[in-house]
């Protein structure tokens, strides 16, 4: 009986959750980060305040939250598609990942902001939000790479961080990210000279 109590109650968990978060996201987009509080979050949601501590240690962990799971499905993996080239593919997930920004971007400026002054919270932020968009970029030009779309002799590792600096710099100084800009990044990191570099 006990076992089916606690089975009964994970939808409801997962329901609270997922209402808990879109009312933080909601907030936050209508007022900016600073201005919502928990308690603001806990009234939109329709749930008490202790509700959200039970899940989240601070406002930074529950916005960061809601943050990690839209961007899980705005920007995911590009699929391997050998119809595409991986210059193609590239430009396809910055637009995804633009478009996210586009509409979070002051929310991941405070978070970024945020991260600079507790060092777990940091730890966190590059372990869930950072490092996996860096891991699919890397994943995508390892395979352009075995494709013989870059040159053997590239340094993938550094072209990643290439991408990733671009648009980090951008987003953080209130920059443009369109589509434009994903095709830019794309063309720079596939240029011609890279292709022909070690092919001999």
């Amino acid at each position: 009986m006990s076992e089916g109590k606690r089975s009964a109650g994970r939808p409801r968990d997962a329901e609270a959750a997922g209402t808990i978060k879109a009312a933080t996201l909601k907030l936050v987009r209508e007022r900016g980060y600073e201005a919502v509080s928990i308690a603001a979050i806990a009234s939109e949601a329709g749930v008490a305040r202790q509700t959200l501590y039970n899940r989240w240690n601070t406002k930074a962990d529950l916005v960061l939250d809601a943050v990690f799971e839209e961007t899980g499905r705005y920007a995911s993996a590009p699929l391997n598609d050998p119809t595409q080239t991986s210059r193609m593919q590239l430009e396809r997930f910055l637009v995804q990942v633009f478009e996210h920004l586009a509409e979070n971007g002051s929310t991941i400026r405070a978070l970024i902001a945020a991260a600079q002054e507790n060092n777990g919270f940091r730890e966190i932020f590059r372990k869930h939000f950072v490092n996996p968009r860096e891991e699919i970029v890397t994943d995508l030009l390892k395979r352009a790479q075995e494709r013989r779309e870059i040159g053997q002799d590239c340094n993938i590792n550094i072209l990643s961080s290439f991408v990733h600096g671009a648009f980090w710099y951008a987003l953080l100084n209130g920059d443009t990210l369109d589509k434009d800009f994903a095709r830019n990044i794309a063309d720079e990191i596939f240029r011609s000279d890279r292709k022909s570099s070690g092919q001999g």
